[in-house]
């Protein structure tokens, strides 16, 4: 076999392996869209569940799962972005760099169940905050800490070592140059990791309902320490554990959807707002 013959069969199976991907999101949409289009309606998203939820609407689980991404990104941004710049721009000791990205790397692949049960132990039960949105979305904040840390380290990598140069030249301090010119240009890249981290948070079920997601809530969450709903734990209690499957079908595909439609709206403003910086801010 020569070698443009070679060359072909490569690339015709790179091809064929991109095909299979878009192939498989495109039917896993179809499939949502077409069993849960006929459930969006305005009742749908502002009205309760009702009739032993085989009825009604997901207003609680939509608002539910705003509260706990605002938790999320209030404690996991900060705490992964600065992890991040102290990691690179401060850190000097390059075996403590090597155990801490090892350590990151190793976080970011225990599954969620185990984050779950450490939420369980940590902020239910050692920190007294009860089965509650605080507890869950902490909960979460350390299941996607690692995805901050990880893609804020890379962007702020990325940044070209001339630019920290001409500020620190121009009589700027470490953290003024940090600051104005090192997290500006690597925000695209910050954005884009924190993003991501929320998605994967607005679809876990597991450590939110073992720290404080409700199967059922009267009313909205009005505190920090109150149970709520969420759209992925109202997915799988539909899925699961509904007193009949064939009545709530219309729910499960509908909430899917919603879900689905929630972390493609977060997707779409991370790349405006990615667009935007990368305008601003080109060297």
């Amino acid at each position: 076999m020569n070698r443009k013959l070679k060359e072909k069969v490569y690339f015709l199976s790179f091809r064929a392996c991109g095909a299979i991907v878009v192939l498989a999101l495109f039917i896993m949409l179809f499939y949502i869209v077409q069993g849960g289009i006929g459930s969006i309606s305005i009742e749908f998203l502002t009205q309760f569940p009702r009739k032993g939820m085989t009825e009604g609407g997901i207003f609680p689980t939509i608002v539910g799962t705003v509260y706990l991404m605002v938790i999320v990104l209030a404690f996991s941004v900060p705490v992964g972005v600065l992890s991040a710049v102290y990691l690179v721009e401060y850190e000097t000791n390059a075996t403590f760099k090597r155990i801490w990205r090892i350590a990151v790397h190793n976080l970011a692949g225990v599954p969620s169940i185990v984050y779950g049960l450490l939420g369980l132990g940590l902020f239910v039960m050692a920190l007294d905050f009860g089965f509650s949105l605080l507890a869950a979305g902490l909960t979460l904040g350390l299941l996607v800490m690692p995805m901050v840390i990880a893609a804020s380290r890379e962007a702020i990598q990325a940044v070209p070592k001339s630019v920290r140069e001409a500020s620190l030249a121009l009589g700027a301090t470490k953290w003024q140059t940090v600051r104005h010119h090192v997290l500006p240009y690597a925000m695209p890249g910050i954005l884009t990791g924190i993003i991501l981290s929320l998605s994967r948070a607005a679809g876990e079920t597991a450590p939110i309902l073992l720290t404080g997601a409700a199967y059922y809530m009267p009313g909205l969450p009005d505190s920090l320490f109150s149970q709520f709903m969420a759209l992925p734990n109202h997915l799988y209690t539909m899925a699961t554990q509904s007193s009949d499957l064939e009545v709530t079908r219309p729910i499960q595909y509908g909430t899917a959807l919603v879900l689905l439609l929630l972390i493609v709206g977060m997707n779409l403003f991370a790349i405006i707002l990615r667009k935007r910086y990368r305008e601003k801010y080109r060297w």
